[in-house]
C-alpha cells in the first residue's frame, strides 16, 4: 500500500530551471565561458553545486568554487520571488494530507535555496522531513538521499512514489527501488522514460497519475 510520498524540489515542485540557466548562463560567461541550453542540461541539471564546480572549473580553489556558488544561488533567489507551482501540485498535496500520507523533500539543492522554494512555496508546514545532498557523503545521483528518506519515513522503498524531473534525480530514486514518476519540465519525455521511470507526467493534472495514485493507495504494492 501507498504510504509516503517524495518531491524533489527544482523543477519537480516549481519549474525553476530556467532561472538556473539564465543564471549559470550569466556566471560562466563572466568567467570567459559559454553555454548553451543542451551543455547546460548534460552538465548541470540536477547536479550538485560542488560538483559543477569541480568539473568545469577545476582551477578555483575549494574555497573560490563555494563562494562562486553561494553568489550564484543568492543571484538566482533575487530572481525568483514570483514562481508559482507546477500545475496540478497542491491538488497532489491536498490528497496527500486527505490520506495522511508521510512525504519528504529530497534536493540537491543547497540549503538556503531549499528553505527559499519552501517557504516561497508556502510548503514548509507540509514537510517535516527535507534531504539535502548537501549535507550527505553523497547526493543525487547516488540512491543515497532517497535511502535516507526512506529511512527517516520508516517507509519501505516499494511503499513510497518519487517524483523527479532531471536524470540525477531519476537515477537517485530508481536506485533506491522507489517507483519513480519523472516530470518532464526540464527535459523531454522520452528521455526520462528511458531511465527507469514507471510514468512520466507533463504535470500533476496527468489523469494517468491520478489513476495510479488511487490504485496504489488500495493495493499492497506501487507496482503497476
Amino acid at each position: 500500500m501507498l504510504k509516503a510520498l517524495l518531491f524533489d524540489l527544482d523543477g519537480t515542485v516549481a519549474n525553476t530551471d530556467p532561472l538556473h540557466y539564465q543564471t549559470w548562463k550569466a556566471v560562466m560567461a563572466e568567467l570567459g565561458m559559454e553555454i548553451d541550453r543542451k551543455f547546460y542540461d548534460a552538465n548541470f541539471s540536477g547536479r550538485l553545486n560542488e560538483q559543477i564546480v569541480r568539473d568545469l572549473l577545476p582551477h578555483l580553489s575549494a574555497e573560490e568554487g563555494a563562494k562562486l556558488s553561494a553568489e550564484k544561488e543568492a543571484r538566482f533567489r533575487q530572481q525568483a520571488t514570483s514562481l508559482e507551482p507546477t500545475p496540478g501540485l497542491w491538488d497532489v498535496l491536498h490528497w496527500m494530507q486527505h490520506h495522511e500520507l508521510r512525504r519528504a523533500v529530497v534536493t540537491n539543492a543547497p540549503v538556503e535555496n531549499a528553505e527559499f522554494l519552501m517557504q516561497t512555496l508556502a510548503l514548509k508546514p507540509l514537510f517535516p522531513v527535507v534531504v539535502l545532498g548537501d549535507e550527505l557523503p553523497k547526493g543525487k545521483p547516488d540512491p543515497l538521499p532517497y535511502q535516507t528518506a526512506l529511512e527517516r519515513l520508516g517507509v519501505s522503498a516499494t511503499e513510497a512514489i518519487a517524483f523527479e524531473d532531471s536524470p540525477s534525480g531519476i537515477c537517485s530514486a530508481v536506485g533506491a527501488g522507489i517507483p519513480t514518476v519523472g516530470v518532464a519540465a526540464t527535459h523531454s519525455a522520452e528521455e526520462l522514460s528511458q531511465l527507469g521511470t514507471r510514468l512520466v507526467i507533463q504535470d500533476f493534472t496527468d489523469p494517468r497519475l491520478w489513476s495510479w495514485l488511487k490504485s496504489a493507495r488500495s493495493l499492497q504494492t506501487t507496482n503497476f
